[in-house]
């Protein structure tokens, strides 16, 4: 990695990037300098079809002038903007910067509309059409991805309509997942549990917990099983939102209902991360739009 880091790639681009517009230059000179031996009519004495004659003529002066004025415009642009190595030009530009700026200017044009909503409630925010609207537009910018244009998601994406939360359904904690992600971490359980045998029975003890079809025999046998699953879960199988821990009694299945999706969930754990936000939205939008969120899902609010 230093040979990444060090002055030797800085001077190797630099170098030849203005041996470059250097050799056009001298290209330029050899091609306008250089004599070719012609025959009396200035041909070189090469003919093709019969008839077609090469003459030595020299190149346009327009298109002469025009090379010039492109060496003269590269030396003028590396001089001014970011072209040789490292050197970051006299203006100083760079994308990053240029980025910078436009969003700084976007923000500073949407300030005014987001002010009329700094001092809302959710509830109050939820009622308002103008806040719902942009709340609606950002949600299928930032989220319908992943959570669907309806906000109902699909397997390992939540539903965010149901009032059903991992992490907590209040205005504050929707804020929170939106702005810094949250990443939901279920670790292979299956030594920790027993045998195969001892997790299809704690397969059927979890779905017990939710009143779904189950083996009764297999549910009794993996209750002293759960045990293992209980530290996140809860021995009443109720989860726990301060570490993203699935309610087990509620019938809804965020990444698959059945004996087999448990047993895939106990052997392999599971990994499933929703990414922040707060590097693309700003606090006011996502405010507005934690609004618009939590409104799903308190629908009488609305």
């Amino acid at each position: 990695m230093s040979d990444f880091t060090s002055d030797f790639w800085h001077y190797y681009v630099a170098g030849l990037t203005l041996v470059s517009i250097i050799a056009c230059l001298v290209l330029l000179w050899i091609s306008g300098t250089t004599k070719a031996a012609t025959l009396e009519d200035n041909t070189t004495g090469h003919v093709w079809d019969g008839d077609l004659a090469e003459m030595n003529n020299p190149l346009p002066r327009w298109w002469v002038y025009l090379f010039i004025i492109t060496v003269v415009f590269a030396l003028a642009y590396g001089v001014l903007y970011p072209t040789f190595g490292k050197y970051q030009g006299m203006l100083g530009w760079s994308s990053s910067g240029q980025h910078q700026a436009e969003v700084a200017k976007v923000e500073q044009n949407i300030a005014p509309i987001y002010a009329k909503f700094a001092g809302m409630t959710p509830e109050q925010m939820a009622g308002d059409a103008q806040a719902m609207a942009i709340g609606e537009r950002l949600f299928m910018n930032y989220c319908a991805q992943c959570h669907g244009s309806d906000a109902r998601g699909a397997r390992s994406f939540p539903n965010l309509t149901d009032g059903d939360w991992l992490y907590g359904g209040d205005h504050e904690a929707i804020k929170t997942s939106i702005a810094e992600g949250r990443n939901g971490v279920m670790p292979p359980m299956a030594a920790a549990v027993g045998t195969a045998e001892d997790v299809r029975n704690v397969a059927h003890y979890v779905l017990s917990m939710s009143g779904s079809p189950h083996d009764s025999v297999r549910a009794a046998q993996g209750k002293s099983n759960y045990g293992s699953c209980a530290a996140c879960h809860g021995m009443d199988g109720k989860g726990n939102q301060a570490m993203g821990a699935p309610n087990l009694t509620d019938n809804i299945w965020l990444h698959g209902w059945g004996e087999e999706a448990i047993v895939r969930a106990i052997n392999n754990g599971i990994n499933n991360q929703m990414p922040g936000q707060a590097a693309l939205l700003n606090e006011a939008q996502i405010n507005v739009l934690a609004s618009y969120v939590w409104g799903m899902s308190n629908t009488p609010a609305r």
